[in-house]
């Protein structure tokens, strides 16, 4: 994870991140007409100072927090109070920084011991971990990224910094080209158009044309491989979870380095297990995705 200057000076701020970006874009929205009156701007104003911490620092001032989450000081400084008062912010001793308390993370934890496609999918992710000694990952889609949800970690030593939270651009992904495979054409290209088409690697794709490609490719095959894509060094081949509604609702990923292997051993060792583990989640009963 990328260290910040704890300094917390407000030129450092000034130049935005493509992550800080994403998480304004994210959070940062405006009153639209036809908002409903039961939506309470304060607590989307909340919500933005604790997304201005999706950023690589870890640590900022009031006038950072006001610049990330795109509101004026005076009502970061009340919010940041509020906040810091109810235990999710903390001031960091001898600065005029503030950083998040682990007091978020029970939001985190609820989620995970409420998800029941975590549930079912762990036996599957984990057996794979263990036999095939490599990174197994259960993806889920949320708008246009996939967000890390289960993961198991293979026997090798790994770089790649990516924890449970994690996000990524779905179409810069294995899994997120896998799920939006069995999405209907409509939302594939909706999720698109919603997507940052900024490079993550020197051979990251960034032509919507060639990107769609890469979705029909997925489409017919039943699972996608993907290069390079988002991580350097990095081969992905995922196959998607399908509810019991026939929707695309995550993917069962493994994650293996370019240095001990290939795209055609991939193709040729690693399809069928994420697409026999997939398929077999598939087949259980979601309660939480019912109608």
């Amino acid at each position: 994870m990328a260290r910040s200057d704890q300094g917390g000076s407000q030129k450092s701020g000034k130049a935005k991140s493509p992550a800080r970006a994403r998480a304004a874009t994210r959070v940062a929205k405006r009153a639209e007409p036809g908002r409903s009156s039961l939506f309470v701007g304060s607590t989307e104003k909340a919500f933005q100072v604790l997304h201005a911490f999706d950023g690589p620092r870890r640590f900022m001032t009031l006038a950072d927090i006001a610049r990330a989450a795109n509101l004026d000081r005076s009502a970061t400084q009340r919010l940041v109070y509020t906040l810091e008062s109810l235990g999710y912010l903390k001031r960091i001793e001898g600065t005029r920084d503030y950083g998040l308390t682990s007091k978020v993370l029970q939001f985190s934890h609820s989620y995970l011991k409420a998800n029941e496609l975590i549930d079912k999918a762990s036996p599957y992710l984990l057996e794979m971990s263990r036999n095939l000694g490599e990174t197994c990952n259960l993806h889920e889609l949320d708008g246009h990224e996939v967000v890390f949800v289960a993961r198991f970690p293979g026997r090798h030593l790994i770089h790649i910094d990516f924890v449970i939270g994690s996000r990524l651009p779905a179409y810069f992904t294995a899994s997120g080209i896998a799920i939006l495979a069995a999405l209907p054409e409509a939302e594939q290209q909706d999720l698109l158009k919603r997507t940052r088409l900024e490079p993550l690697t020197p051979y990251t794709i960034t032509d919507p044309g060639k990107l769609m490609e890469q979705v029909h490719l997925a489409a017919k095959r039943g699972y996608s491989i993907q290069i390079n894509q988002s991580v350097m060094g990095d081969i992905s081949v995922a196959a998607p979870i399908i509810d019991e509604h026939g929707r695309a609702i995550a993917a069962v990923n493994i994650s293996v380095p370019t240095t001990r292997w290939t795209t055609e051993r991939v193709e040729a060792e690693l399809v069928q297990h994420v697409h026999v583990a997939a398929t077999s989640i598939s087949k259980s009963k979601f309660k939480r995705y019912a109608a």
